[in-house]
């Protein structure tokens, strides 16, 4: 706007909501049927949405029309963004300033629109702050209320955590994002874990004061509506207050009031539960495959959810393996209980899918976002719940009896839903069509008259047509005019006296009629009428709603649990899964096991094509003081790296009530899964292969417990033979020890030099993967045999890998000269060898000459 001309009151009204909000956030202002953006936002936010810019008096503008603002508003949020929304309180008056408010902040990490969330993950907004070597932390998921606290000397293991969370916005104070970001401030394994944690994850800073403990908890007891936290048992002088009650303060100014679905703060401790750092979680893929997908990782093959919240429950299991046996075992006779009762499962899935999401619905409610639909989704639910339980009663399994008692019917909600609501419902309350008819009768008598007077329109255009003999005329109505005859302007010389000419327009004139303006009275006192008491019988039904929240809540964990456990049931019949005994001991011995994610590959991708093979199964069996660490030599192909995930895998599905795929399964309880498998590369931040390698293999030598399981592949291929083969000899026995008992590991390997070590430590065996040779190729076997790998078939390999057959060739020689005669020797006897590879094979050889040299190392 220039300098000359005076502010409007609706700019002032803009400017006055702008200056309160933070520079990062995109505010929409709502004018009419559009939410318009001006200024520097108009700028920013046509590049945002890909939509036009203009100005208007030297204004920078631009508008997204209101219907569609959500599809807009995803785009923003997905890249970072916050975004406020400004609205119109009240309804637009002609001559008068509409009054307008902030209604909502928009961020990735409180959003409740359903459109802006993935039903089957969970939403959570993650704070945490770090002091004298804790981390204090805390995490909410808004759209359901589940909110938890934690303390932790445990920083790497937390931050490990916070990853499988896989918050969608993180809050930090102002002092802390300046210390992680200060190199002479943190230390850099702190520095390490939090630049791995903030990768393409919205960052807001807040001050200081949001994390004051006084100030933090009164919020807390505010918000949950208590005296005190002992009932949650939490101590309120716990280290972490401050980061639960920072969380609290920006949800209340994002959604401009408090928070209603929040009912409960738990504590998180990491010796409860299994941990499985980054890099372990990467390398077997649990949440996501090595393209960054759901599909192809662990979560997709064992996830047969058919409803929101089970998937969610299955996440949250996924994120936090268990060590309580007793619960451990509950999950797993669960799914025991549908197995015995396998004719039960599909009609109670079928049910199912018929279940809403209720915890995010009513979390929508709860914070008055409130439309139509998610009565309709309780109603729905409603409906299929007796059906499941009549299922679940037939079934004789204590575990199921028990989640079954935790099922609420709820007739009378049931009743006055079915009663009062349409079966088709409209996604806005203003659209009207919400109550059924013949639920209120004032209701219907207003509907009547409302449309008797749509008809009475109609009967009076046609009788206007007949009358003036201008068969376009038209009645017609807007919300500036209200209800007016429109005739075109060929049409002029038969408009009556009795008309009373209203507005000019290019091709026509408006009319009224004294009976039209008598009329129009009396169409808008009624629809007016009748908006208003249709949205006041729905606020009451949503009241009504709420007064049931407990049992609904209660009642919707109770189904994502029926859920998950015959999703996981119906996966055990039809993939084979036998139940895992877990136990205190420190075996784990495996019986014909196989990879839960590789085998379903295998039959999707061949579909019973002939020819076909199936997943060969193996057995494993590993002790923390007998046999405690198997060498595995064997081909690269022949199914090393997969035989050891499946290990790992089985043991995590173990731990989160799953059964698994194998013929039998015995697993101690486990503190830690480690995994060095695989090369990653972190060159943004200077890091090569190598020393990812070796920076993972630290964190398993540091924290590796007898309780742990460690699977490694290749250590030290990274670098030079001599060197690879060093620290590889060096780590196995450091991880054996002086002790009588060790992690357990699987130690997949192509120096064959180390198949000498069970000569020397008592707890160190060889195992291979079998492989037959024939007319100079190999076949694979994948099958674990006892004894180590006689070579390493590198050539045959590389054949089949499709090398030039002169390259393999050439190979051959070499490696029968290698083998056969002193280094010394080679490359006179081959200096005939092709001239224009002489220089460059040349200096390859002679490193490979000293690198495959025999290492005296007995």
């Amino acid at each position: 706007m220039s300098g000359n001309q005076k502010e409007t009151p609706m700019m002032k009204q803009y400017r006055e909501v702008r200056a309160g909000l933070p520079s990062n956030t995109l505010l929409l202002f709502r004018l009419g049927d559009f939410y318009e953006i001006f200024g520097e936002d108009a700028q920013r936010g046509s590049k945002l949405l890909g939509i036009t810019l203009t100005a208007r008096n030297g204004l920078k503008m631009a508008g997204i029309p209101y219907h569609a603002a959500g599809n807009y508003i995803n785009k923003v949020l997905a890249q970072g963004v916050k975004v406020a929304i400004c609205e119109q309180v009240e309804t637009p008056k002609p001559g008068k300033l509409v009054k307008r408010e902030l209604t909502r902040i928009l961020t990735p990490g409180t959003t409740l629109e359903n459109s802006q969330l993935e039903s089957i993950s969970n939403h959570y907004l993650l704070s945490f702050f770090l002091k004298n070597n804790h981390l204090q932390s805390s995490w909410l998921d808004l759209t359901t209320g589940a909110f938890q606290i934690s303390n932790s000397a445990n920083i790497a293991d937390l931050f490990s955590f916070f990853h499988s969370l896989n918050p969608k916005e993180i809050i930090v104070s102002e002092s802390q994002k300046a210390f992680f970001e200060t190199e002479s401030y943190c230390k850099a394994e702190y520095r390490s874990l939090w630049q791995q944690l903030i990768s393409n994850r919205l960052v807001s800073e807040i001050p200081d004061f949001y994390f004051d403990r006084t100030n933090a908890l009164q919020k807390i007891k505010e918000t949950l509506k208590v005296y005190s936290l002992d009932g949650f048992g939490i101590s309120i002088t716990h280290p972490a207050i401050g980061c639960a009650g920072a969380l609290l303060h920006y949800a209340e100014e994002s959604l401009c009031r408090s928070p209603e679905n929040i009912r409960q703060l738990m504590e998180y401790r990491c010796c409860d539960h299994l941990q499985v750092d980054l890099a372990t979680q990467n390398s077997l893929e649990i949440f996501y495959s090595s393209k960054r997908t759901r599909t192809g990782s662990l979560l997709a093959a064992i996830d047969e959810t058919v409803t929101p919240a089970g998937a969610r429950l299955l996440e949250d299991f996924l994120s936090a393996p268990s060590k309580n046996l007793s619960e451990i075992r509950r999950r797993q006779n669960a799914v025991k209980g549908f197995i015995d009762y396998s004719a039960k499962i599909l009609p109670i899935r079928d049910c199912l899918r018929e279940v809403r999401d209720i915890p995010r619905i009513l979390g929508r409610l709860q914070n008055r976002l409130r439309n139509p639909r998610e009565l309709g989704g309780i109603r729905d639910t409603l409906q299929n719940i007796p059906k499941i339980k009549l299922h679940l009663e037939n079934i004789a399994s204590k575990q199921i009896n028990e989640i079954d008692k935790r099922i609420h019917c709820l007739p009378n909600l049931e009743k006055l839903l079915l009663s009062a609501l349409n079966q088709e419902l409209p996604s806005r309350i203003n659209e009207g069509g919400i109550i059924r008819e013949g639920y209120n009768s004032s209701l219907d008598t207003l509907l009547s008259l409302s449309k008797n007077n749509k008809k009475w329109l109609l009967d009076e255009e046609k009788n206007e047509q007949i009358a003036t003999g201008i068969k376009n005329l038209k009645i017609k109505y807007n919300n500036n005019f209200g209800y007016f005859i429109e005739v075109s302007k060929s049409n002029l010389s038969l408009v009556p006296d009795h008309y009373i000419r209203k507005q000019t327009m290019t091709n026509a004139e408006r009319y009224y009629t004294e009976s039209l303006k008598k009329k129009e009275r009396e169409i808008l006192h009624a629809e007016e009428k009748s908006q208003q008491l249709e949205e006041q019988l729905f606020q009451e039904l949503v009241d009504k709603v709420l007064t049931e929240t407990v049992f609904l809540e209660v009642t919707a964990k109770a189904l994502a649990e029926i859920d998950l456990f015959s999703g996981w049931a119906l996966l055990s019949r039809n993939w084979d899964y036998c139940c895992p005994e877990i136990d205190d001991s420190s075996i784990l011995e495996i019986r014909e096991g196989r990879h839960p994610v590789v085998e379903q590959h295998i039959r999707k991708e061949e579909n019973g094509l002939a020819g076909s093979q199936a997943f060969v199964p193996n057995d494993t069996l590993l002790s923390s003081k007998e046999q405690q660490i198997v060498l595995l030599t064997g081909p690269n192909m022949a199914g090393k790296s997969t035989y050891i995930r499946q290990v790992a895998l089985i043991s995590l599905l173990s731990h989160i009530g799953c059964w698994v795929p194998a013929k039998s399964c015995r697993i101690g309880l486990l503190d830690r899964i480690f995994s060095r498998v695989g090369a990653s590369d972190e060159l943004s931040r200077g890091n090569s292969t190598f020393m990812v390698e070796m920076n993972e293999t630290a964190n398993i030598l540091n924290n590796s417990t007898p309780k742990s399981l460690i699977i490694l592949d290749e250590i030290g291929r990274g670098t030079s033979t001599y060197d690879g083969l060093s620290i590889a000899w060096a780590v196995i026995e450091y991880l054996h020890g002086q002790l009588s008992s060790g992690p357990k590991t699987l130690f997949a390997t192509h120096y064959h030099e180390l198949a000498k070590l069970p000569d020397v430590f008592s707890r160190i065996y060889n195992y291979s993967v079998a492989v037959r040779e024939w007319n100079d190729q190999i076949i694979f076997i994948r099958q674990v045999v006892k004894g180590a790998a006689d070579r390493s078939y590198g050539i045959q390999v590389a054949r089949l890998a499709g090398i030039p057959d002169s390259v393999i060739e050439r190979a051959k020689v070499l490696l029968n000269d290698l083998e056969n005669e002193p280094p010394k020797n080679i490359f006179n006897k081959n200096s005939m060898h092709d001239a224009r590879q002489n220089d460059s094979h040349l200096s390859t050889s002679k490193k490979r000459v000293k690198d495959n040299q025999q290492l005296k190392l007995f």
